[in-house]
């Protein structure tokens, strides 16, 4: 299977260590991958803010960019939800734009999705002797409906300890240019899932979008809580070998 990796903007940027991740586990279970470089940001900020010009611009840029392969895995629920339900509604219907959406959007998967609903795996090996809980991030819970994809895959990491999260579906307040708009809305909301994490007494807090981990781990951080926020996929790219 040909697969390509869109890193999008976040882990690109602040979080390259989620990419090595994702094709380090992707690899282990016998996948291609590739990562072209001619990818950019799949206009979700640009859409969600007013420029559907732009967004439909980078639409078209993605599509362009991303035919040709088997599959196309992103570490975030948000951007893989931007193409599959919104690239759909930007394109003129009847047109090329919207041929081409047609063609590349359903292969665009979440990677929780991809290993569970097209690689049929659970257990990817994985080796992780910690104390985890699990935070479903609210394009991925509502969006893409992951549902138990996440926890299953999570189950199945030797040596891990998966604790429940109190108030799990409820926002952790990031919500993207939400938390720019309204910030204290947005830091009180942070406050409240912090104060949940803490009772799980987790070691580790897991998501599988960045953005949100960027946004809770702050305030962990600066509560001096001791927690450490790790995504989806780096959990599961770890082996014994690497402890």
């Amino acid at each position: 299977m040909r697969v390509a990796l869109f890193i999008t903007c976040v882990n690109d940027t602040l979080f390259p260590g989620t990419g090595k991740a994702v094709v380090s586990l992707l690899r282990r279970l016998g996948c291609d991958v590739d990562f072209p470089a001619a990818q950019t940001c799949c206009g979700q900020m640009h859409v969600n803010t007013g420029y559907r010009e732009e967004g439909v611009r980078l639409a078209r840029h993605f599509t362009e960019v991303f035919a040709g392969y088997d599959a196309v895995v992103a570490p975030s629920g948000s951007c893989a939800a931007m193409v599959r339900e919104q690239y759909p509604k930007l394109a003129r219907p009847g047109s090329r734009g919207a041929a081409a959406i047609a063609e590349v959007a359903p292969k665009v998967h979440e990677l929780s999705e991809f290993l569970i609903d097209v690689l049929k795996v659970e257990d990817v090996g994985a080796y992780f002797p910690h104390r985890v809980t699990y935070h479903p991030t609210c394009h991925s819970l509502r969006g893409l409906r992951l549902g138990d994809r996440p926890t299953r895959l999570l189950q199945h990491v030797r040596g891990l300890e998966l604790v429940p999260l109190p108030g799990a579906e409820e926002c952790c307040g990031f919500g993207g240019t939400f938390a720019v708009k309204n910030p204290a809305v947005s830091a009180a909301m942070g406050a409240d899932k912090t104060r949940n994490i803490m009772d799980t007494g987790a070691e580790v807090l897991c998501a599988a979008d960045n953005s949100c981990l960027m946004h809770i781990g702050g305030t962990l951080s600066r509560q001096k809580t001791g927690v450490r926020t790790m995504h989806l996929a780096e959990i599961l790219a770890s082996t014994e070998e690497a402890q």
